[in-house]
């Protein structure tokens, strides 16, 4: 018998694991029963006492299983006075395995007390060290209203008329007593401009703080990502309970390693735990999350590693500050490889990123509170809504790991940047060898992402916009003098005289359009024939009939080359 609380956590071994297994299994649904069949599956629901029926689970005798597989066993059978714990000592004559990633000790729950000293304990720092599971990276994301907090102007109402408790609210309290509409678009925008820095296709779980705030959360982004929902009807959905088959239609095809879409799924409880998603690459806490058991199974929902999708790492953007506590805390074995702290303003903009080691914070001060609203109440809101008013990202820190591995330290962006591209490249010579070859310059820029490093972001987080890549790198990793792109087109223009001298007028218009595009948006425009399509170079015709100016295609890419190479000379 494999038992667990919720019907995905049977559906899915059932349906993958044990499929070799074929008509030898019998999953127990709908008050149906079967003793003909070798493995069974049900959910504790499907076979407990309930008000209309005795316990289904008294059918098959208690001795008629060998085996008991209980998963997340920390849950359902934790406690000593669970209404689902009758069943498991009706089959005492059975073996008993608990399987579960978080186990509890509590006075009250305790895994440990029924099911024994684990007979074996692999660690996620463990599971990351040896190759198994993806390490991450974590950016602590700070709204001005989380950090200061908030409170209603006098006599303030929400959106139903009602007059809002004149007192100060704080992150504990977004989304359970008040409803920050504001708030929640300058998450939305952020996480939106994060994808776009990153990957606009990287699968993506937004935790929120019940059902209600996953559908604002949901319509926030679906505004903010006009062109993608166009193309992608399902490029962000609501998968929580209310949704139904619908919902379980879009988490199918969520955890498809080959569909593209859903991109975003917006969710409260229902993903925590269970749900495997290999290409997941973003977990995005917008909810605190008050439990150490809580808070490994909605990271686990990013941890699986698959190379050949590309999936080496995963991020964590927590909005709230609940995964930099947990890091903190001693019970946690498998802390980051980085964490970020961003500022951003109300239009999501990135104001600042910094880094700074964390510290533990003592238990006393760590926000515990866990309990969210019931998704079923009825009757008048259970809280405020407010629809007016600014909000804006304020800071994002990016954490990461000592040498060690044992320290959680979080430093600048710039810093960490330079030691990774030292790690790339030893010498500056080494970087700019590839760097000056149009097929290399791309595979560099996708190294470094695969380490969290986006160029574009870094310039602006180093506020050097009008740098070249390059020269930014290098820069941060050697301490070389900072440039813009405009210096070295200016130093081409007045000290490669020969290299223009040698083409007629027309070429030497190319010549001079194509350093133009360098200067304005960088060498990874200095690709052919893909340049020559774009303004101002489609202006003088197709791809062969600039060419012809140079006398056909290779001395036009000849010409380039050595430009680039004048380009990058110093």
């Amino acid at each position: 018998m494999f038992l667990a609380d919720r019907k995905v956590l049977v559906d899915d071994p059932r349906d993958k694991d044990f499929s070799p297994f074929g008509e030898g299994r019998f999953k127990i649904e709908g008050g149906a029963i079967s003793k003909s069949r070798d493995i069974y599956f049900s959910t504790y629901q499907a076979i407990a006492e309930d008000e209309n029926r005795p316990g289904l689970y008294q059918e098959f005798g208690s001795d008629f299983f060998d085996l008991v597989i209980v998963d997340e066993c920390h849950r359902g059978s934790a406690r000593d006075d669970s209404n689902w714990r009758e069943i498991l000592t009706f089959y005492k004559p059975a073996f008993q395995i608990g399987l579960t990633a978080t186990p509890i000790s509590e006075a009250e729950r305790d895994t440990y007390n029924y099911f024994g000293e684990p007979l074996y304990t692999y660690s996620l720092a463990q599971g990351i060290e040896d190759g198994f599971l993806a390490p991450y990276r974590v950016h602590r994301v700070v709204t001005d209203y989380d950090a200061s907090g908030w409170r209603p102007s006098r006599e303030e109402v929400d959106r139903y008329g009602r007059e809002i408790p004149d007192t100060h609210y704080g992150t504990s309290d977004f989304e359970r007593k008040v409803a920050l509409k504001a708030r929640t678009e300058a998450i939305a925008r952020h996480l939106t401009s994060f994808l776009e820095g990153t990957d606009l296709f990287a699968k993506t779980i937004v935790f929120c703080v019940d059902q209600d705030h996953a559908s604002e959360m949901r319509s926030a982004l679906i505004r903010l990502n006009e062109d993608l929902v166009r193309l992608h009807p399902d490029y962000v959905c609501r998968v929580t309970s209310d949704e139904g088959q619908i919902g379980r239609s879009h988490l199918s095809t969520f955890q498809n390693v080959d569909g593209d879409t859903p991109v975003i799924v917006t969710t409260s409880q229902m993903l925590t735990t269970g749900v495997d998603v290999p290409t997941c690459r973003n977990v995005v806490l917008a909810r605190i999350v008050g439990s150490m058991p809580e808070f490994k199974q909605i990271i686990g929902r990013g941890t699986r590693m698959r190379e050949d999708y590309g999936k080496l790492f995963f991020n964590i953007i927590d909005y709230t500050g609940s995964a930099t506590q947990m890091f903190a805390d001693s019970d946690f074995d498998g802390d980051p490889i980085a964490t970020t702290r961003t500022e951003i303003n109300a239009e999501g903009e990135i104001v600042e990123t910094d880094m700074v080691e964390a510290k533990a914070t003592p238990d006393a001060e760590i926000e515990t509170s866990s309990t969210l609203p019931s998704d079923t109440d009825t009757g008048p809101p259970r809280k405020f809504y407010v629809d007016g008013g600014e909000v804006e990202i304020v800071q994002h820190l990016v954490f990461d790991l000592d040498p060690d591995g044992k320290r959680l330290n979080c430093r600048k962006l710039t810093d960490w940047t330079g030691e990774k591209v030292r790690v790339l490249y030893p010498t500056p010579d080494a970087l700019k060898a590839e760097w000056i070859l149009a097929d290399k310059r791309q595979a560099i820029a996708d190294a470094l992402a695969e380490r969290g490093i986006d160029l574009d972001m870094l310039a602006e987080d180093a506020g050097r916009p009008d740098d070249d890549p390059f020269d930014l790198l290098c820069h941060l990793a050697w301490n070389a003098p900072p440039r813009t792109r405009r210096d070295r087109v200016d130093r081409v223009r007045s000290e490669a005289s020969d290299l223009f001298d040698r083409h007629g007028p027309d070429a030497r218009a190319v010549l001079d359009a194509l350093l133009d595009k360098y200067a304005t948006h960088g060498a990874m425009q200095l690709v052919i024939p893909d340049v020559l399509k774009v303004e101002p170079l489609n202006a003088f015709g197709n791809p062969s009939e600039i060419a012809s100016r140079f006398g056909g295609p290779l001395a036009l890419r000849a010409a380039l080359d050595e430009m680039t190479r004048r380009l990058y000379a110093a």
